[in-house]
């Protein structure tokens, strides 16, 4: 029996029952309506595979797969072929792409292999030499390969994995290179999902109309040539894939073998993953979708799959990119999980309870603060975008990490703000935390690094007093924090969490989800039970905003009252960071901080990206020839 042979024999379906002891721990701790949401699912998934019912944080692997592409000649590429041996050493001399700096964020060991790079690569010092052939030939002219080196691509990747598990690594995040891969990848989704070219084919490394066109055609072109069998993943791989592709095929199926997680990336890794699932339709069990790619194929990859997204960042680059983001939210679904098991103390966190009395609040007071907002540094924005659009990637490729990076630059007045930035979790309760509640609070603030500070409202007191407490409170905060996460507790103990959230909603939003009330009235139509909350939220956004801090909101209520603030006042709007529903897909309806701490992890993210990764300039790599990277890249 060969290697490849062997390992689809081992695959089994996960133990269910380890995951319906995790599902029955969490209903018995949190209530039977799921309130993690999407990551309390990721960890039943997460303990099925591994069968471990109290699971430990994995040790990560992220291994990048490198080959040439021969349709790459066919000019479908903003950047030439020489660009795949260029980044592979960047990988490993220069340490700057994209994957070394998510690699550092998500504490991940970083692997690179070629699997059929068109040069010599012995120079570069720690490349693992697994290479088929000096690329593949040209796919829309005939076959990429033979189905023998279709089968080695797939067998090398089971051996990658059994090396890695070997050294107790249980999660992996496959990443890739090859300037053309994503013409492969539209041909495999095409086959797989019978899209038709234009449906299967997008912009890759962000070209142009023109070039698009012809890539397009190009695809129909390597479809209507080798027509590849959609229920033979060998014949999919040696027509139509790539060696790099196939390598990531086989270390999927490697993983499922042996109980290991897989975090699949973008357009690429879908790509691998469906030709595995044509191989062994079980593995779509060990796998875990990352974040919903820019390609417009992505999504009926997933949908192939089974698989959700968990993210909407607007990527379009591989790397291990958005799956090394996404390995951080299985990172806080296990911390979380093991906080549930402690006892609740107040020592997880300082706290502060409202003066009985605060000083007469003015309007004049309410308005200056208002009306004075600090102005962003373009001129740090500027400089911090020029350094962005010249990182060695595709431009535009990290898509939301770029924004918040530049408005992060604006905000501290410093072109590359440290990764190493203070934050402080401010939550206000109005009302006793449960012990679920603390709990869960200081788990994500473990996760996030983030100080806490439990702020106790007085409902009785009159609005301006808790808006002034949290002007005050954050104001203290921000003098030495540059990013403030705002939370909001439920009032009671015993209410299900997302009732504050809900109550929230039914006053103040219509039923399409807009605001309901001019912004300038909306704490008259909070419920009075609930207005301390809002003015206190309030409070401490206008002063956080002051203070030059940035915003990072939490569950839906805090979202809410962020909206009427930023329409209030639209100079806000820079400072805050909206992060559920916006980037992260979660249906969390855990309040207290969650979600604002895993808003926090993207900022560490984009910080990674800004001071880990180098220059075109400075790596020595290729700039852009086609699209708008092309004059804007320099060398």
């Amino acid at each position: 029996m060969s290697l490849l042979e062997d390992t689809i024999a081992k695959i089994q379906p996960p133990d269910e029952a380890a995951g319906a002891a995790v599902k029955k721990r969490l209903q018995e701790l949190l209530g039977a309506d799921q309130p993690l949401g999407a990551l309390g699912e990721l960890l039943e998934k997460y303990a099925a595979i591994t069968g471990d019912d109290d699971p430990d944080l994995p040790k990560k692997c992220t291994i990048v797969c490198c080959g040439d592409h021969g349709v790459a000649e066919m000019n479908v590429s903003a950047y030439p072929p020489s660009t795949t041996v260029q980044m592979t050493a960047n990988y490993l001399i220069s340490r700057g792409t994209t994957a070394n700096a998510l690699s550092n964020f998500s504490g991940a060991e970083l692997l690179v292999a070629d699997l059929g790079i068109a040069a010599d690569t012995e120079w570069i010092p720690g490349l693992i030499q697994r290479k088929i052939a000096l690329g593949t030939k040209n796919c829309a002219k005939g076959p990429a390969m033979t189905r023998e080196e279709a089968v080695r691509a797939l067998e090398t990747g089971i051996e990658l994995v059994e090396k890695c598990v070997e050294d107790g690594c249980r999660c992996f995040l496959p990443g890739e290179m090859g300037i053309a891969n994503t013409t492969s990848s539209a041909c495999v989704v095409a086959a797989v999902c019978g899209l038709t070219p234009e449906q299967a084919t997008g912009r890759g490394t962000n070209i142009s109309d023109e070039r698009l066109k012809i890539k397009i055609e190009v695809v129909r072109q390597a479809l209507e040539v080798n027509r590849p069998d959609p229920s033979d993943g060998i014949d999919i791989l040696s027509k139509v894939g790539g060696f790099e592709i196939g390598c990531i095929a086989g270390i999927i199926l490697g993983a499922a073998a042996h109980r290991g997680f897989v975090v699949l990336d973008g357009f690429n890794t879908g790509a691998a993953a469906l030709i595995a699932q044509a191989i062994c339709p079980l593995v779509p069990h060990y796998l875990m979708g990352s974040h919903l790619a820019a390609e417009p194929a992505h999504r009926a990859m997933l949908k192939k799959l089974g698989l959700r997204p968990y993210m909407d960042m607007k990527f379009r680059l591989g790397e291990a990119t958005g799956s090394s983001i996404a390995v951080n939210l299985l990172d806080a679904a296990i911390t979380s999980f093991g906080y549930l098991h402690l006892d609740a103390k107040d020592d997880f966190f300082e706290h502060e309870t409202m003066p009985p009395k605060a000083v007469p609040l003015t309007n004049k007071t309410f308005d200056f603060y208002l009306d004075t907002f600090p102005s962003l540094s373009r001129s740090a924005m500027e400089a911090c975008r020029l350094r962005v659009d010249n990182l060695a990637k595709p431009i535009y490729c990290l898509g939301y990490l770029e924004e918040i990076a530049v408005e992060l630059a604006g905000i501290l007045d410093e072109e590359r703000p440290p990764v190493d930035l203070e934050r402080t979790l401010l939550v206000f309760e109005n009302g006793e935390m449960s012990d679920a509640q603390h709990q869960l609070t200081a788990a994500f603030a473990n996760h996030a690094d983030a100080e806490v500070k439990a702020a106790r409202l007085r409902p009785d007191r009159p609005l301006t007093d808790a808006f002034d407490f949290g002007r005050e409170t954050a104001e203290d905060i921000t003098f030495s924090s540059s990013l403030l996460a705002l939370a909001l507790t439920e009032s009671d103990k015993n209410d299900p969490f997302g009732t504050k959230a809900k109550q929230m909603r039914e006053a103040l939003l219509n039923e399409d989800g807009s605001l309901r009330f001019e912004p300038q009235d909306f704490l008259s139509h909070v419920p009075k039970s609930l207005q301390a909350d809002a003015a206190a939220l309030l409070g401490a956004m206008i002063a956080g905003a002051h203070n030059n801090s940035l915003i990072v909101l939490d569950d839906e209520s805090t979202e809410i009252v962020a909206r009427y603030a930023e329409a209030l006042c639209p100079a806000l709007s820079p400072y805050v960071l909206h992060v559920q529903p916006a980037l992260l897909t979660l249906d969390m309806k855990v309040p207290g901080g969650a979600v604002a701490c895993l808003g926090l992890k993207l900022v560490d993210a984009a910080l990674h990206m800004l001071n880990d990764m180098k220059t075109f300039a400075e790596a020595k790599v290729p700039v852009a020839n086609d699209g708008p990277g092309a004059g804007r890249q320099v060398e």
